[in-house]
């Protein structure tokens, strides 16, 4: 089971977005048969066969084992992934485009991060169907800035490192090399709910 899978077809989205195919995934996160989800959910049966079927000709779901059971055959599924995300490109082409977007707008900070979610989620199925790992890095932290001036100078500052160091390693013409793209990304946190109350 992946962490994370990336859906990237209308019709595989249309299927899991299904409010009562989203509860199914949610019960397979460990693995269970028709009957056991049908109970889990207080559903018939023969609904959630019907269901699953689907889930599982769109690789939402996948088969662990077949179990015989009272003369007949009890098949065990799991979800394909703990968590699915869609890709843009699920709702058009033009739904991430980075195009005349200012560089300091929410839309396109939320642009790149589509494009990230799509351009990884492909590459990572295809590094699966290949058995590669995909060479990949993420950096997360928070931090608390005492004034706007000071985010100000963080956000030069860290410009200036990252071209620094993008031209200290960038090597347009090694004949083996690979491109790799960088993003970059900041936005406040928003306060919890344990947080607002207190307040």
């Amino acid at each position: 089971m992946q962490d994370v899978a990336v859906i990237d077809e209308p019709e595989v989205a249309r299927i899991a977005l299904d409010p009562m195919r989203a509860r199914i995934l949610r019960e397979l996160r460990e693995p269970g048969s028709a009957s056991t989800v049908a109970a889990a959910l207080e559903l018939p049966r023969q609904k959630v066969n019907y269901h699953l079927r689907l889930l599982e000709e769109h690789g939402l779901v996948e088969l662990v084992e077949e179990r015989p059971r009272r003369g007949l055959t009890e098949r065990i599924l799991t979800a394909s992934a703990v968590g699915y995300a869609l890709a843009p490109d699920v709702l058009g082409e033009s739904s991430a485009s980075t195009q005349s977007l200012d560089r300091l707008s929410t839309s396109y900070l939320i642009a790149l991060g589509a494009r990230l979610v799509g351009e990884v989620g492909a590459l990572a199925r295809k590094a699966q169907a290949a058995g590669k790992p995909l060479a990949t890095l993420s950096i997360d932290t928070e931090l608390r800035f005492a004034s706007p001036a000071q985010r100000a100078a963080f956000a030069d500052e860290l410009g200036a490192a990252v071209a620094h160091l993008a031209a200290k390693y960038h090597a347009e013409d090694a004949p083996d090399g690979r491109p790799y793209r960088l993003v970059v990304a900041s936005h406040p946190i928003a306060p919890t709910e344990t947080k607002e109350s207190s307040s």
